[in-house]
């Protein structure tokens, strides 16, 4: 192998073996964890019925979370704004991470334990969906969020890491993952979000929702 320059540095051989053996370790590892998520069928299919339901009467989904899970609640939100696999109407969806005035002045006056709950007593509907990121599950702002939803009328789906956690006992469907590891929680978290976007739309689609897949 012709070691490759980039610019003063050199990758040669042997790093490019190493990081070849840390990537194949993390897909293994990533698989057998995959493997047992998938046990969770019937909460994946709650998810997207109750995902589904809201979306297909016009209903709110609010999303939120903290560093990476933040991340993920605005990729699922991208993706139901924008499309995931379908050409559709946008639906409606929210990500309370992404408003720097609303997050700076409830943090500044309230405190950021409720930076996201007092958006979730603005814009919740009965009827619509909050969905919680929070790799330990006991995200004090997210778990304040999912049960003023719960008072609201809302759906609650938390994706979580390992459970029980207070954020999984405040949900009415818990996605989880068995693991320890945060970077690995949020890689299935990645994962599952993309399964629900997927089932929801071929559910809309099924409805008329949808038209054809976009290649």
């Amino acid at each position: 192998m012709v070691p490759l320059t980039v610019d003063r540095f050199v990758v040669n051989e042997p790093m490019s073996r190493m990081a070849e053996d840390v990537i194949l370790s993390r897909a293994h590892t990533l698989q057998r964890v995959l493997t047992l998520v998938a046990q969770q069928g019937q909460e994946v299919d709650q998810a997207v019925d109750a995902m589904v339901q809201a979306l297909g009467t016009g209903k709110l989904v609010l999303a939120c979370g903290n560093g990476g899970s933040a991340a993920d609640a605005q990729h699922m939100v991208g993706e139901l704004v924008g499309r995931f696999l379908r050409e559709r109407e946008p639906w409606p969806a929210i990500a309370l991470t992404t408003d720097s005035s609303i997050l700076t002045s409830i943090s500044n006056d309230y405190g950021f334990d409720q930076v996201f709950q007092r958006q979730v007593a603005a814009f919740g509907q009965p009827g619509g969906v909050f969905i919680g990121f929070s790799t330990s599950g006991e995200s004090r702002n997210v778990l304040n969020a999912a049960r003023e939803a719960r008072r609201r009328n809302m759906r609650v789906v938390a994706f979580t890491g390992q459970t029980p956690s207070s954020l999984s006992e405040a949900a009415d469907i818990v996605l989880s993952v068995p693991v320890t590891s945060t970077p690995l929680v949020q890689e299935v978290h990645a994962v599952l979000l993309h399964v629900v976007c997927d089932m929801v739309e071929t559910a809309l689609a099924d409805a008329g929702q949808c038209k054809e897949t976009v290649a």
